[in-house]
């Protein structure tokens, strides 16, 4: 018969047992839904933008088209490409509906303001995750790059495609899913029809929040930012650490009376977005409940396809990828006065050098049988 000592020892060790059963049991639970939420958003992401998946009147296809070719092969330089259908390619747009108050200087009318009352890109990136070299590479887009712009009418109705600024598009719709695809559609058209597989698209109210999320940025200021209303007297050359509204005027204001002042802007986001992002990670590989608490910030500043399941995916997968400043394009071009706003007309050659080198890998002959 047990003595009393050695039951209580006894039911120390059941006791043990069992609290380590269960965390273990806790910990493959955990780890298993992951696993399952990461499967399914993986395959969520394989898929392009619902909407997006005809190509009627698309623009030209990059490259030359061979019968010798697979139908995802081109010829580019006499070389032939194939493309990558690895890649996740996601479009993250910046919403900003003050734009439509003024932009270059310029006041609309009401008309005009009515007419894009779905609000401007002011912002677009896009993001391409590659799993076979595991980088992040962002393409920053001009928001007034001429491209062919789906125009509706303020009942909804088509009334034709016309050469107008791309972050334009966006307006066409009702400010939420239906401007994400239109836009999504222009994009992909942009870059001769690249899948898009994601969207997000954030107002830029949310800036402040996921800046003070990740306890603030800290840049060298790249040109002076001077707007004594807005509380910004920034130097180039400065180094700040930007909190609050700081970061918001930061990305957003330019100076309206420079020539090209969205390029400068332009290159401000993507100075902020690069360090940011290198911020975000570092943090998020410390902690990973970081990731999910930016998920949880953005969530009411944001209209996407990406729902959870597809978010674990992606918060998992890119902790394991790099990104730098050295993986962020701008598209090259030249800026010119319109009639009334600026106009970037883009450098369709570079542009076609540019997709290629992201979105095609050479094709490698085979090796000689021994």
């Amino acid at each position: 018969m047990l003595d009393k000592e050695e039951t209580v020892e006894r039911k120390k060790i059941g006791i043990g047992a069992m609290t380590i059963a269960t965390i273990l049991t806790i910990v493959f639970v955990f780890f298993g839904i992951i696993l399952v939420m990461r499967m399914i958003g993986k395959n969520n992401l394989a898929t392009v933008v619902a909407g997006t998946e005809d190509t009627e009147a698309a623009g030209p296809e990059i490259g030359e088209k061979s019968h010798q070719l697979d139908e995802n092969q081109i010829l580019y330089e006499g070389k032939p490409y194939t493309l990558n259908t690895d890649l996740i390619t996601i479009l993250v747009m910046g919403i900003d509906k003050e734009t439509v108050e003024t932009v270059g200087g310029q006041s609309w009318s009401a008309e005009e303001a009515e007419e894009y009352a779905g609000g401007q890109a002011d912002a677009l990136f896009l993001a391409v995750l590659n799993p076979h070299d595991k980088n992040v590479y962002v393409i920053a887009i001009n928001r007034n790059s001429m491209v062919d712009v789906d125009v509706f009418d303020q009942e909804g109705n088509y009334v034709g495609r016309f050469k107008k600024q791309v972050a334009l598009q966006h307006g066409y719709g009702d400010g939420r899913e239906e401007s994400c695809i239109r836009q999504v559609k222009t994009v992909s058209r942009m870059f001769h029809n690249i899948p898009i597989h994601a969207y997000a698209a954030i107002s830029m109210d949310a800036i402040p929040a996921l800046n003070d999320a990740v306890g603030g940025i800290t840049v060298e200021v790249l040109d002076d930012i001077i707007y004594p209303e807005y509380d910004m007297d920034l130097h180039q050359g400065d180094m700040v650490t930007l909190n609050g509204e700081k970061a918001y005027w930061y990305v957003r204001l330019r100076n309206e009376n420079v020539f090209n002042s969205n390029e400068l802007r332009l290159q401000r986001q993507k100075q902020y977005l690069t360090t940011f992002a290198a911020e975000a990670k570092n943090q998020s590989m410390a902690d990973i409940r970081v990731a999910v608490r930016l998920y949880q910030t953005v969530q009411k500043y944001m209209v996407t396809d990406i729902d959870l399941g597809s978010f674990t995916y992606l918060a998992t997968e890119a902790l394991d990828y790099d990104f730098n400043i050295d993986s962020l394009y701008s598209l090259k071009g030249e800026t010119v006065q319109g009639n009334l706003f600026e106009e970037f007309y883009i450098d369709e050659a570079a542009l076609e050098e540019l997709i290629v080198s992201l979105f095609y890998e050479p094709v490698t002959e085979p090796d000689p049988p021994q």
